[in-house]
């Protein structure tokens, strides 16, 4: 069944009384895969990591957890989801253990090297730019810094025929892994390659 498009319009950036509510749902249905990612990233004590598209936070007080030394930062870019993650994780944030920022992912507001961790799940289809926003995120990521990337692909046939195209935009899982290649990060497939959505690892090539 094809997902209504105003729908899909808050998923991309929530808004409102049903934007609170689509991310309420969210915050359920992702979570599975929201910790298939961290668990792959092996998030240490002191880790600092950005969370790509944090929207309702949950994931953030989740970070916090594995990596009690360091710090986690999220950023999306809608105003609603900044806030609902904000009020999610008040009392971390007061700590200094936990920011959220607004901000979208081609222009990152953080100077260059300073994560150890990024985390990226289900957002890429939103991104106009897919060759210049995995290139910021690498510019933030320290020299063997990683980064967890995770979609639905062209291949997931139910996902394309469901998300209206004008909205989303389904990557071939090739063309990901290439421009991170080439962007100078090396690149594995976690799992088998027909797994959806797809979950790539990508590490920050030293100098």
């Amino acid at each position: 069944m094809r997902r209504p498009q105003f729908i899909s319009e808050h998923a991309r950036n929530a808004r409102g009384i049903l934007g609170r509510l689509i991310a309420s749902i969210m915050a359920r249905e992702t979570w599975n895969e929201n910790m298939r990612a961290m668990q792959a990233l092996r998030i240490g004590q002191t880790d600092q990591v950005i969370d790509i598209g944090c929207g309702h936070g949950r994931s953030l007080m989740e970070i916090a957890a594995r990596a009690p030394l360091g710090r986690s930062v999220g950023i999306d870019p809608s105003k609603l989801m900044v806030e609902i993650a904000a009020k999610r994780n008040r009392t971390l944030i007061e700590a200094g253990r936990i920011d959220v920022v607004l901000s979208g992912v081609e222009s990152l507001p953080f100077p260059d090297a300073i994560f150890d961790k990024a985390l990226c799940v289900h957002v890429l289809y939103f991104w106009k730019d897919v060759d210049m926003s995995l290139r910021e995120i690498l510019r933030v990521l320290k020299p063997g810094g990683d980064l967890a990337l995770l979609f639905r692909t062209d291949a997931d046939l139910k996902a394309v025929a469901s998300f209206p195209a004008e909205i989303y935009s389904f990557p071939k899982l090739a063309d990901v892994r290439t421009v991170l290649e080439r962007a100078g990060m090396d690149v594995r497939v976690a799992g088998d390659d027909a797994t959806e959505p797809a979950l790539l690892l990508a590490r920050k090539r030293s100098a």
